[in-house]
């Protein structure tokens, strides 16, 4: 794919051109319009309503000024919102507008040139928007489209019912930090199946006493569970015996944490479901299958990869995942001053931190991997610090992934070591 550079951009702006400045909202929009030498068009900001009928009028606007002033080509720049913009660009996309975003960075660094003041209003924001298309300074949106758009969903959604279950996780700890702080001497985990069907049944210390250690092996054995008896209901019932728990309210207790295990169970078993969804799709991705036969890359990185980066096609390189990824090497220095090097953060922060998790397992699962992170951090010249020798790591799973699902490669750990030039001599 041809990644234009700036000057292309600014190029592609000329006297036939049209350039638009849209300012997202919830509810409503406002747009400007300039020529590609900066003189405004409209007399005032337009605004107009997030629905089809404002859609319509703002489309009827465009196609007059383009007849009025002669214009063939339309540029319209708009900051990614929150979902906001969505309906719009596929709008105006539909008829035959280049529909682009710029960075919210550079408009709140830019609305200052004007009168000297950030301060945000309807009317500063889209001319300033219009001002960075004309200047070049804009992207072209991605939306990932067929099994791509359904995997970055699918793992949207795995991830909300996640961070649902640790929220979740972090009110159950608080309940038996309240009310059974002795629990964990029999269960260190809790969300383990036999532990859960007693919470269901006797919750308390003193439901756990009522029962008796022949009462909670009886549960177990009629679930036909395994792996506890006797042994492990006597330590239960030793744990509510010396709990400190606060026996206050114990009809409420007792709901609160019969509904709180409902729903992390229900959590639990939707988040599964998903899983299973999105393992299917993930098999129409090709290549995909090969990411997981590395050592340590599981299939949580490998949607989060996929999900995120989309369709790899629209990449020439490794290079532009990792700077998509805001894992791109930044230097702070000038003549006189050399700084320390730091990763720009600039990009989707769900990639990055797919990407990290995934240099963190590879260097505890993968003896390769292992290897060449002791290497960064105890070598003798620039020796890395922790972070950055598992930041080096992530970025060169991204160079494998990229070889991997791009060329169909087999990863192999012995080559991956005897293409690096320090390997040679250190093993010498």
């Amino acid at each position: 794919m041809n990644h234009n550079t700036q000057n292309d951009k600014i190029e592609a702006i000329d006297s036939e051109t049209l350039v638009g400045g849209i300012d997202i909202g919830s509810e409503y929009h406002f747009i400007r319009f300039f020529t590609d030498r900066k003189i405004e068009l409209s007399k005032k900001p337009f605004k107009f309503e997030n629905n089809q009928e404002g859609f319509d009028q703002i489309i009827g606007l465009i196609e007059d000024l383009k007849a009025k002033y002669h214009k063939k080509d339309v540029y319209l720049g708009m900051e990614p919102t929150g979902h906001y913009w969505f309906n719009l660009m596929i709008a105006l996309e539909f008829k035959g507008y280049h529909v682009v975003i710029v960075n919210p960075m550079h408009v709140k660094k830019s609305k200052e040139l004007d009168d000297n003041s950030p301060a945000k209003n309807d009317r500063k924001d889209p001319k300033v928007i219009a001002g960075l298309v004309i200047e070049g300074r804009y992207q072209k949106p991605y939306l990932p489209d067929g099994v791509y758009a359904e995997l970055r969903s699918f793992n949207n959604l795995i991830e909300n019912a996640t961070e649902e279950m640790t929220c979740k996780k972090n009110q159950i700890a608080r309940w038996f930090a309240i009310y059974f702080p002795n629990f964990k001497d029999a269960f260190s985990d809790y969300t383990l199946k036999s532990a859960m069907l007693i919470l269901k049944v006797a919750p308390l210390p003193a439901d756990i006493l009522k029962l008796g250690e022949e009462g909670v092996n009886k549960i177990w054995r009629e679930a036909k569970l395994r792996g506890v008896g006797m042994k492990k209901a006597k330590e239960l019932v030793e744990a509510a015996k010396c709990t400190v728990g606060m026996q206050r309210a114990p009809k409420s207790a007792t709901l609160e944490i019969r509904h709180l295990i409902e729903d992390f169970e229900c959590l639990s078993e939707r988040r599964m479901e998903l899983e299973t969804e999105a393992a299917e799709l993930l098999k129409q991705v090709p290549n995909a299958d090969k990411l997981q036969e590395i050592k340590g890359v599981g299939f949580k990185t490998t949607l989060g990869f996929v999900a995120e980066i989309g369709d790899l096609t629209r990449f020439d390189n490794a290079k532009q995942i990792q700077k998509l990824a805001g894992l791109s090497i930044v230097n702070d220095e000038s003549c006189k001053h050399v700084g320390e090097h730091h990763i720009s953060h600039r990009g989707r922060k769900r990639l990055r931190y797919t990407m990290y998790l995934a240099g963190v397992s590879v260097i505890a699962h993968n003896e390769a991997f292992a290897e060449i992170y002791q290497h960064l951090i105890t070598r003798s010249e620039n020796p890395l610090k922790k972070m950055q020798a598992v930041i080096a790591v992530s970025c060169k799973l991204i160079r494998i992934f990229y070889g991997v699902l791009a060329h169909g490669i087999t990863f192999d750990e012995n080559k991956m070591l005897r293409d690096i030039t320090w390997y040679g001599k250190d093993a010498a």
